[in-house]
């Protein structure tokens, strides 16, 4: 796909790469708190889990920003966020766990997660 058919970086495009970024960042920087949300039946350790997730975070916004690499971001981003939903879920089943929380926030964070799907199918989408 030429790269003159994508857009440059918007600025909806710009701040998804820095909450991917800065959230990706998080999880090698202070990994705790991602390994205590992975779902025990996951079958790899969970600071396995929380490193990969966070190294594909940081690919994924930083792909974002170049023509030629915002496709292939836009898939690996839109895998991840399916990836990762039984982690929320598990979070808001598991409330008491993860206090101080409010259990309302963890259940209200779950319909966010298809909006965030939007918002990076559309970030990665080519120019009309």
């Amino acid at each position: 796909m030429p790269t003159e058919e994508l857009q440059k970086p918007t600025p909806g495009v710009l701040l998804l790469t820095a909450l991917f970024a800065f959230a990706g960042v998080l999880h090698f920087v202070r990994p705790e708190p991602f390994d205590r949300i992975v779902p025990p039946q996951l079958p790899l350790p969970a600071r396995t889990a929380t490193l990969l997730s966070g190294a594909a975070e940081i690919a994924g916004g930083l792909g974002l920003l170049h023509p030629a690499t915002r496709p292939a971001a836009r898939w690996g981003l839109m895998a991840l966020l399916l990836a990762v939903f039984p982690a929320n879920v598990y979070m808001a089943q598991h409330a008491e766990r993860f206090r101080p929380l409010p259990v309302w926030g963890l259940w209200a964070r779950l319909p966010l997660q298809p909006l965030l799907m939007l918002f990076v199918w559309r970030a990665g989408r080519r120019a009309d």
